[in-house]
């Protein structure tokens, strides 16, 4: 027993070392693996210039490695495929796609300039034996670069794993310059095979980190969307296997899904007539590789121990082991000129001076040395020693040594003969020159770095931008996209609901649902139960109303009267259902024996109603028939005991008219950070909508849209310049310039059409035209930079568009502008409160609104016109906090 014990102690932590050291986890000096490592050891080795082929590479490498040739193929294609340290050619496979490379002999490689530049100084590298102790390899390579940072790692070893994102080049040279220049700095994961990333808890990728991605889709038409780049660490093979088990399994509807990636990703997926492609894309995201989470872990090796460190502090820590190789490259280098400007100023003398025609009669080697030393100590003198009166002789930074004076013995005549001294005196004067700037980048070390750093930027940097969009990402419930694949039935007598009910004269089609979907049933004596569904679940007897539950509807209201089982009495009261336990049965009346319900409706959109009470023939009251207006009624809680309607008992109760909703229109909010519309004052405050109301989206390219208030929708932010509520009064003011003509004409319409989710162009649509400006001010102005003539200077121009012409179609062509050469437009407007906003103003009380800066639609949406997320202004969150803010009495959504 104590022998297995010693053997678990010793054996398997010396083994656990082994792997977490030797094999899985990078170290921090140069962000490689050992078996990378080794590979461009060997690549440089071999390196003439030239392409060769991979197998030779890999047999070269087995020199240093100690494991096999398939484990150093792997590492150096995966190498290969980041595009960084090594120059491919043939088919070293696709991470997109999954295909792997081809064999070793059939592909090739060389060292990147990059590699060449950044990677490798014999001077500067530490080196041990190798493995069989036959040859030299670098303990570590002296990597001038966050390369670690750049290309990413993952690594399992024994009881310990490390993953690091692959960063952006480019940013990482600026934030070793920020770091240098003791600015905070702050890194976010760049992927190879771009779409889209939210950051939102990835806190440097140490322990505990999460980052979701997501592929970029995108809406082709009605019945087809197209996904052009896909997430890390997944292929286009892969996600679409994921896409058909989604549909096999009915969670997502879809007609086909073609692959048509080449250069780039392209896989289409086509939808049935009739299915929604925002609804479609939201379930991609929940059911399908489309999103996936990624836990980082930054573990690396330092000082021969892992340690987490998150990924600004390795920056820090990389940039910092940059500058002592730069100090160190530049102290070598000094020593170097030190030696030349010695060995040129000794040879100078020597030749000059003719001290060479002293040593013809000298008959022993020490006594040529001795007369060359004694000849040049005439001439020269070391630093530190005392000058004489009118000292002229040369000052020499060290002592002449014995080596100075053999290497001045091994001139050749022809070179003395051919000596010129002018040309000497230049190369001297070069050297100290060139000594002078290396003290200079030593004494300003960091300003040097910062100069590296930034010739790394311009020389390598250029291709190499960010190709990973980062956005917030909204939660996509798998509830709200589940495909309605199920119909919900209800046995109201026996009290079963569920999908599987068979079909006889008792059970009763409610609605389609999926079944992912909870469901609500409420029965006759005034109990309620909200439970999954199922096939066949039994809930109680005589139900009275039936359906699909959603816990977040804060508009679905029931109206509800029910008699009293003790008193007799009849109340009335509407109420919401909300914060319930699933399979807990809940009672909505007094809960007395013999209470029963007489009345009850859900409601949508808190719709009122009015009924009619007839009482029964044996109640003393003289009037039997009444009406009861349930608008009268505030919206209360589930266990609310409800309003008196009468003290007499009931015959029967019938609807007379349904009210309109009593909670009024959405407040509708227009959150630009994940392009969605919403009810909970997220991002800019759009209005109050009713059921007929819609939003007016207006493109770049030129064409609007109308679309419903739909929190389900996806907004194209970079592409839009306007959206806001459309008024009845909403005039949009325009200044395009004609592809064809290159004249550029001002038009105002109003908004005539009525398809909603159709784009209709109102500018020219000749090829090459161009929206210059748009708002929907009523009194806007531009200022028109523009030029008469060809020699007149240019010339700014106020236009008042509501002036220049009149409301007309919305397929009108507009009045040209001028005649004259225009070099830009810029809207000058300061647009006062919208119609919308003159209600958000009123209710809120004075707000200022931002002033626009110029460019389409500058004072309707805080939209950029660059790719990437939208900023949201301070004005627009202090609306929107405001709304929040507001007493329940005004604020009537709740």
């Amino acid at each position: 027993m104590s022998s297995v014990r010693g053997m678990y102690q010793n054996w398997f932590l010396d083994y656990a070392s082994y792997v977490i050291l030797e094999r899985a986890v990078p170290a921090i000096e140069d962000g490689l693996k050992p078996v990378q490592r080794r590979i461009l050891h060997a690549m440089k080795e071999m390196d003439d210039g030239r392409f060769n082929k991979v197998a030779n590479v890999i047999g070269q490498t087995m020199q240093y490695h100690p494991h096999g040739d398939a484990s150093i193929g792997d590492a150096m294609v995966n190498l290969g495929q980041k595009d960084l340290l090594i120059e491919t050619q043939g088919n070293w496979g696709d991470i997109r796609t999954g295909d792997g490379a081809a064999a070793p002999r059939y592909i090739e490689a060389r060292l990147s300039k990059f590699a060449l530049d950044v990677v490798f100084n014999p001077d500067t590298t530490e080196w041990q034996m190798s493995y069989d102790g036959r040859k030299r390899e670098p303990t570590t390579l002296p990597v001038k670069f966050p390369l670690l940072l750049a290309q990413g790692v993952e690594g399992i070893a024994v009881g310990l794993s490390t993953k690091i994102m692959p960063h952006n080049f480019r940013e990482l040279c600026k934030a070793s310059i920020d770091v240098l220049k003791g600015r905070d700095i702050q890194l976010f994961p760049d992927f190879p095979t771009g779409g889209l990333c939210d950051v939102t808890n990835y806190n440097g990728g140490l322990r505990g980190a999460k980052i979701r991605l997501r592929a970029t889709i995108e809406k082709a038409d009605k019945t087809m969307l197209i996904i052009r780049d896909i997430p890390y660490g997944t292929t286009t093979t892969a996600l679409m296997e994921s896409i058909v088990k989604a549909s096999e399994a009915n969670k997502i509807k879809i007609k086909k899904v073609v692959d048509n990636t080449a250069a780039e990703v392209e896989i289409q997926v086509h939808l049935p007539t009739g299915v929604s492609p925002d609804l479609t894309m939201d379930a991609l995201y929940a059911f399908t590789d489309c999103e996936i989470s990624i836990s980082p872990n930054t573990c690396v090796i330092i000082e021969d121990k892992p340690r987490f460190v998150g990924v600004e502090d390795m920056l820090r820590l990389s940039t910092q082991k940059t500058v002592r190789l730069l100090e160190r490259e530049l102290e070598i280098r000094e020593d170097e000129l030190q030696e030349k400007w010695h060995s040129a100023s000794l040879e100078k003398i020597f030749i000059e001076n003719r001290i060479y025609r002293k040593i013809e009669e000298c008959e022993t080697w020490a006594e040529i040395l001795e007369t060359i030393d004694k000849g040049l100590k005439k001439f020269v003198r070391v630093q530190g020693e005392k000058a004489k009166t009118d000292d002229q002789r040369i000052v020499l930074r060290r002592a002449i040594t014995e080596d100075d004076l053999t290497r001045l013995t091994e001139i050749r005549i022809k070179r003395i003969s051919k000596f010129d001294g002018f040309k000497a005196d230049e190369y001297i004067q070069r050297l100290e020159a060139e000594l002078a700037e290396v003290a200079d980048h030593m004494a300003n070390l960091t300003r040097y770095a910062i100069n590296y750093f930034e010739g790394l930027l311009k020389k390598y940097g250029t291709g190499r931008e960010r190709k990973t969009q980062l956005r917030t990402f909204d939660v996509v419930t798998a509830q709200k996209v589940a495909v309605a694949n199920q119909k919900l039935y209800v046995n109201r007598k026996d009290g079963f609901v569920g999908y599987g009910l068979k079909k006889d004269e008792l059970v009763e089609y409610i609605c389609d649902c999926s079944d992912l979907d909870d469901i609500i049933a409420i029965k006759r004596d005034g109990t309620f139960m909200v439970t999954r569904i199922a096939e066949k679940t039994f809930v109680g007897k005589d139900i009275l109303h039936a359906g699909v539950y959603n816990k977040n509807d804060d508009r679905l209201v029931y109206n509800m009267i029910y008699q009293d089982g003790a008193s007799g009495i009849s109340f009335a009261k509407r109420f919401l259902v909300t914060g319930i336990t699933r399979d807990k049965s809940y009672d909505l009346t007094k809960g007395t024996k013999g209470t029963k319900t007489l009345y009850l409706t859900a409601n949508p959109n808190s719709e009122s109603e009015i009924v009619s009470v007839q009482l029964s023939d044996k109640a003393p009251a003289r009037v039997k028939q009444f009406d009861f207006d349930f608008a009268e009624l505030a919206i209360k809680g589930k266990g609310s005991m409800g309003n008196i309607v009468t003290k007499q008992p009931i015959k029967k109760i019938t609807q007379k008219s349904l009210g309109d909703s009593t909670l009024g229109g959405r407040e509708v909010f227009f959150d630009a950070v994940v392009g969605r519309l919403n009810t909970a004052g997220h991002g800019r405050y759009l209005g109050t909508f009713d059921t007929d109301n819609t939003v007016l989206v207006v493109y770049k390219d030129g064409s609007y849209e109308l679309k419903s208030p739909d929190p389900a929708l996806h907004f194209d932010v970079p592409n839009i310049v306007l959206l806001r509520k459309l008024e009845p009064d909403t005039v949009l003011s325009a200044v395009y310039m004609d592809g064809e003509t290159k004249i550029h004409y001002v038009k105002r319409f109003k908004i005539e059409t009525s398809t909603l989710e159709k784009r209709f162009i109102f500018i020219s649509e000749t090829k090459g035209s161009k929206l210059l400006a748009v708002t929907a001010n009523p009194e806007p102005a531009v200022e028109v930079k523009l030029q008469r003539d060809k020699k007149a200077d240019k010339e700014a121009e106020t236009i008042r568009l509501h002036e220049f012409i009149d409301v007309k179609g919305w397929k009108a062509m507009g009045n040209k502008l001028n005649y004259f050469k225009v070099h830009g437009i810029t809207l000058l407007t300061d647009e006062g409160p919208e119609p919308e906003r003159r209600e958000v103003a009123k209710k809120r009380g004075p707000a200022t609104l931002p002033r626009p800066q110029g460019g389409m639609g500058a004072a309707e949406a805080p939209l950029p016109e660059q790719n990437g997320p939208v900023d949201i202004s301070a004005e627009d969150i202090a609306q929107a906090q405001a709304v929040l803010r507001r007493p329940k009495s005004q604020l009537k959504l709740f």
